[in-house]
């Protein structure tokens, strides 16, 4: 056994000689270890102890620090990624609602996935909806196109439905608008629609035009599950998140998510030392009109950076406020309908600047919900301001999406020590987008390469799990190759980033967000051993097949959080997904075939 002996100071002053077993937890070997930089730099094994790595080099040298504890793991030439690390999601929110969700994410076929619905309505008890919340694109579907209200009904004549796609339109069946009481009378909320036919019925189509307030509402309406029910629920859906090789993600908040009583599940987990992913969360304002007097009673409940995780170093952490800061400043990402404008909106300046101050003086990071290069650059003359007034250095904020965003506030943002978090949500929208403002615009929407080139922090990420999928490779997918998830090519060669860069932007490029850029997203020695064993070698694969990779090992703090396939022995059985009916007992979470 490897041991080494180190002199401490004992009370006395006197000095003793301790011997400390120094041998790794966990090796790795016969593995096609990523190392930082350029995709041609690879180690064959690496060494992990007390939760970080230790030394990575080949095979014969990380051996020779085995001890009698030392659990060695032979990867058999498989290709080794530090975890991935979504910059911005709503994985939270999506642990809580995950086993109540039929999820479309990855159906290839519209018939399939109304056939899943039929199954799952036929089994949906009283009193309990069928809901499909996102995460799909009509582009992904061979059919290439949106399912009717008719077919809806027709799968489902009588347990209500609620289908949702992205933020832009949604459906309820006839037995779902019998069961929330909305008939051809009832009246929508400002800047939204219940769509009626020729005859002046309604179809069962709510839009959004633009704001998805509509659709939040209708969510709210849904039953919940139980609290012993959401915990199995985030505890699952964090084990799917495991499988795609995530270790750790950012969470945005979200509409219709009330911190704390909203974040019970995973706070839950968290405080029980059973965190199987580490979690960086930013709060939400809940309360429109009122966001400032709510950020105060954040501020006085909770403080930056304690961490609520028992036994997992930045496990469960507090990391500032976003995304929407104040609803007046709201930069809805509809595509299916026309860019809102902040100029027609009384007081978004004067409601931002309040709650923006109050986040800047007290050194609480931010992150702003940005589309549109009309919007980012009214926020920056806001930013500009109140750097002059405050001062912004030291702190870490981020403008969120930025599809739009002009070349001349690139600049703007680096100044102010700002970093930017693209999300794939063209790789679902893209379509929409190109229809609306055409192809030109498209291609740089949003601009990686500018973003990457103008050495502005640059974190990627998902938005899942409603605008797109929770599934990273999706993200990796289109920043490679320029695609939608229909095959649509919307950028050309000078906006795509390599494999490599692609790889940077969802790790150790997200970690800065968070302010862990120093503490994980790369396998060097000191960093948390927080690393993922692919299904297929990422840096060779054909651009097509990088979408449909996922996990077949993942570690997190240099222990085994999920395992299939050649390295099932050690996984853990997960407790039975309840309740009984729920979706992700029959088909599970993402579809991969």
């Amino acid at each position: 056994m490897a041991t080494a002996a180190f002199s401490i100071s004992c009370h006395s002053g006197a000095k003793e000689k301790v011997a400390f077993n120094v041998a790794p937890d966990l090796i790795i070997i016969n593995g096609k270890v990523a190392l930082p930089g350029v995709q041609t730099n690879f180690a064959q094994a690496l060494a992990s102890k007390g939760g970080k790595i230790t030394k990575v080099g080949p095979n014969d040298e990380i051996l020779q620090s085995k001890g009698d504890l030392t659990v060695v793991i032979d990867v058999k030439g498989k290709t080794v990624i530090p975890g991935l690390n979504d910059s911005h999601s709503h994985n939270i929110r999506g642990g809580r609602f995950y086993n109540s969700e039929l999820r479309w994410d990855g159906v290839k076929s519209l018939k399939r996935a109304l056939q899943m619905l039929k199954e799952q309505a036929d089994r949906t008890p009283p009193g309990q909806w069928v809901r499909v919340i996102g995460g799909w694109s009509p582009y992904q579907f061979e059919e290439k196109r949106m399912p009717t209200p008719a077919e809806i009904n027709d799968a489902a004549p009588t347990t209500p439905v609620f289908v949702l796609f992205l933020y832009s339109k949604g459906w309820l069946n006839r037995a779902g608008l019998r069961a929330l009481k909305i008939d051809e009378y009832t009246v929508a909320l400002p800047q939204t629609r219940y769509e009626k036919g020729p005859d002046g019925k309604l179809t069962g189509a709510v839009l959004a035009e633009p704001s998805p307030d509509l659709l939040y509402k209708i969510i709210s309406q849904l039953p919940s599950l139980n609290e012993a029910e959401i915990v199995n629920s985030t505890a699952h859906f964090f084990r799917e998140l495991n499988s795609f090789g995530m270790t750790s993600f950012i969470d945005a908040g979200g509409g219709g998510h009330k911190f704390p009583e909203n974040y019970a599940g995973t706070a839950h987990i968290a405080r029980a030392g059973e965190m199987p992913i580490r979690v960086s969360y930013y709060l939400f304002p809940q309360n429109i009109g009122k966001e400032l007097e709510e950020f105060k009673g954040f501020m006085h409940s909770n403080k930056i950076s304690q961490n609520g995780a028992l036994d997992l170093d930045h496990g469960y952490e507090l990391e500032g406020a976003g995304e929407f800061l104040v609803y007046s400043a709201g930069d809805w990402e509809n595509f299916l309908a026309q860019r809102p404008k902040l100029a027609a909106r009384r007081n978004w300046r004067q409601e931002l600047k309040e709650v923006l101050t109050l986040l800047v003086t007290k050194k609480w990071s931010f992150r702003l919900h940005t589309t549109y290069g009309e919007t980012i650059s009214q926020v920056l003359d806001l930013l500009e301001e109140i750097d002059k007034e405050h001062g912004l250095k030291g702190l870490r904020w981020a403008i969120d999406h930025a599809e739009t965003i002009k070349d001349e506030d690139l600049q703007r943002i680096k100044t102010l020590g700002g970093g930017i978090s693209v999300q794939n949500r063209m790789a679902y929208a893209g379509e929409y987008f190109v229809s609306r403002y055409g192809k030109t615009a498209a291609r740089t929407a949003p601009p990686l390469r500018k973003i990457l080139d103008s050495h502005i922090p640059l974190g990627a990420g998902t938005d899942g799990t409603r605008v797109s999928s929770y599934n990273p490779w999706h993200a990796i997918y289109w920043m490679v190759t320029g695609k939608t998830m229909g095959g649509a090519l919307l950028y050309e060669g000078s906006n795509k980033l390599t494999r490599t860069e692609a790889l940077q932007a969802l790790t150790n490029g997200a970690a800065w967000f968070s302010q862990e850029e120093m503490l994980k997203g790369l396998i060097q020695a000191g960093m948390y051993a927080d690393f993922a064993v692919l299904s297929a070698d990422y840096f060779t694969i054909p651009e097509e097949e990088i979408k449909n990779l996922s996990s077949h090992l993942t570690v997190v703090n240099g222990k085994v959080v999920y395992a299939t396939g050649d390295f099932q022995s050690f996984d853990k059985a997960p407790d039975e997904i309840i309740p009984s009916w729920s979706p992700v007992r029959y088909f599970g979470g993402f579809q991969l075939k």
